[in-house]
């Protein structure tokens, strides 16, 4: 595999979304036959996450108008990155701005729950649903699912690889 990726995300996000209106499939049932959650189904297709080996052959047979040259690409490690732009679209915007808002709160929940630390967004899943709410409307349910990662005090004799001039 190479380092860098011969074509952008953006342009296999374009080959993806296209293979996905002509399967008339949602991110949720893509999900559903890759074993998937429907975030990451969706980050996938967007080149943002890469195709697992286990995963080829099934997205194979959901997208069959993706080219074998189309999932070696997909199969690189991608290049994670976003357009600030995003950050001006309203549904980003708004859920930015719930964290924001309640940041402190998380923060604080979270150290009660668990000690010092943070929660990881590598070993991590994120779903998004729906419910319905008391007065029957419909609501957006994410949720967040990441390994606590607790701060450890960095103590001399536990460094196992210690500065060369130390």
């Amino acid at each position: 595999a190479s380092l860098v990726r011969a074509t952008t995300p953006d342009a296999i996000a374009d080959k993806c979304l296209a293979a996905k209106k002509a399967a008339g499939k949602t991110y949720d049932e893509i999900a559903g036959l890759l074993g998937y959650t429907n975030a990451y189904t969706c980050q996938l297709l967007l080149g943002q996450a890469q195709l697992k080996a286990d995963a080829r052959a099934k997205l194979a047979d959901v997208l069959p108008t993706l080219t074998d040259e189309d999932l070696d690409l997909m199969s690189e490690p991608p290049f994670r990155t976003f357009d600030d732009a995003i950050l001006k679209e309203p549904n980003v915007y708004r859920t930015y701005e719930a964290i924001t808002h309640y940041g402190k709160a998380i923060k604080a929940l979270i150290n009660e729950k668990f000690g010092d630390g943070i929660m990881s967004a590598i070993d991590f899943y994120l779903t998004v649903g729906e419910t319905t709410g008391k007065l029957g409307e419909r609501r957006v349910v994410i949720t967040f699912n990441g390994k606590f990662l607790p701060f450890i005090a960095q103590a001399a004799e536990d460094n196992s690889a210690p500065s060369p001039d130390v």
